[in-house]
C-alpha cells in the first residue's frame, strides 16, 4: 500500500517500527543496548559530540536488524522451501548486522574506556 501524503508515511514506518519490536528479539535486545549506552553516557556525563557518536552507532545497529529483517521475510515470502541461495542472502544480511554490532562495540569501548577506567581507584 502506498501512503497518500508524508504524515501517512510516517504512519507506516512507526506501525513498522513497532511490528518489528513486538516481533524480532534481536532488535529488542539491540534497541536496549542503545538505551543503555544512551543512560551510560549521561551517567558518566559524556560530552555531547561522544554521546554522538554513541548514537549513530547504535542506530546503525538497529538500522542494520530492521533491513536484516526485511531481507528476511522478503526471500521468505519468495522462497518458502529452503533454498541455498536463499539462505546464502540471509546469511549475508546477518553478517551485515554483526559488522555494525562489532563496530559500535569499538565506537563504546573508545567512547566509554576512558571515563570506565578513571572511576577504578588508583593504588600508590
Amino acid at each position: 500500500m502506498k501512503a497518500r501524503n508524508l504524515a501517512e508515511s510516517f504512519k507506516y514506518a512507526w506501525i513498522g517500527l513497532g511490528q518489528a519490536l513486538a516481533n524480532e528479539r534481536n532488535l529488542r535486545i539491540h534497541a536496549a543496548a542503545a538505551i543503555g549506552a544512551v543512560l551510560l553516557a549521561a551517567g558518566l556525563r559524556v560530552p555531547a559530540a561522544e554521546v554522538a557518536l554513541v548514537a549513530v552507532a547504535s542506530a546503525m545497529v538497529i538500522v542494520a536488524e530492521l533491513v536484516n529483517t526485511a531481507i528476511e521475510g522478503c526471500v521468505d515470502l519468495a522462497m518458502p522451501g529452503y533454498s541455498p541461495l536463499a539462505a546464502r542472502v540471509k546469511n549475508i544480511a546477518a553478517a551485515a548486522v554483526l559488522v555494525t554490532s562489532i563496530a559500535a562495540v569499538v565506537v563504546g569501548i573508545v567512547v566509554f574506556g576512558p571515563y570506565l577506567l578513571s572511576l577504578i581507584p588508583v593504588r600508590k
